[in-house]
């Protein structure tokens, strides 16, 4: 696990209302995270990795919607730290392995397992609402603090970490072109949940011509 964390800072973006994104740049401790049953990747603010037209056309969508008054892009300058990396194979086992833990619990409890599913408009089937992913995330996390708090209680410290941010890789949208296996939505995703590794907001500038 020495290689977990993560340290360098980064550039994303985040899709908002221009009014967001002005109070995130003024007042940068105002950080609202998301809540959502259905986050793709658990609970906290999300991020597009180094995706300015991602998180544009994130915002724009809903703005059609009525969600927003006017689309905006935010830039976000953060580090991963100690992540939980769905590109990374030791991750994606450990996932799993609190997929089973939290299947027996919810058997044992007579509940159902939530689902991840499509909207109606989603022509792809590409599973926009992911309460399963989600619900199994959140688990996870809820068993290490729940670990922490025992080990802390009993030894006075633990030296199990929570993991301070979450990144995905996701594909959707359709192929690119016809017998593509690119996908015109392809992105990474961030979920920070340890609001520190957020280290700024700014206004995104527009390039100029150089020389």
């Amino acid at each position: 696990m020495i290689y977990s964390s993560r340290p360098n800072l980064m550039i994303g973006f985040h899709g908002c209302d221009e009014s967001v994104r002005n109070e995130l740049v003024t007042n940068p401790n105002k950080i609202k995270k998301s809540q959502e049953k259905f986050d793709w990747l658990g609970h906290g603010f999300y991020i597009w990795e180094n995706n300015h037209e991602r998180a544009l056309r994130w915002s724009e969508d809903k703005f059609k919607r009525g969600r927003i008054t006017i689309p905006s892009v935010v830039g976000v300058i953060y580090q991963l730290d100690y992540c939980l990396d769905f590109t990374d194979s030791q991750f994606i086992d450990i996932l799993s392995d609190y997929y089973e833990l939290f299947k027996e619990d919810l058997k044992f409890t007579g509940k159902l397992l939530p689902k991840n599913k499509d909207v109606a408009k989603d022509v792809y089937k590409d599973l926009l609402l992911r309460e399963l992913d989600c619900a199994v995330i959140e688990y996870l996390h809820q068993k290490i603090e729940d670990r922490i708090k025992y080990e802390e209680d009993q030894k006075g410290f633990s030296k199990i970490r929570r993991f301070d941010t979450t990144r995905g890789i996701f594909t959707e949208g359709g192929p690119a072109y016809e017998g593509a296996g690119i996908q015109t939505k392809n992105h990474i995703q961030i979920c920070i949940r340890n609001l520190n590794c957020i280290k700024g907001f700014l206004i995104p500038r527009e390039e100029i011509k150089f020389p």
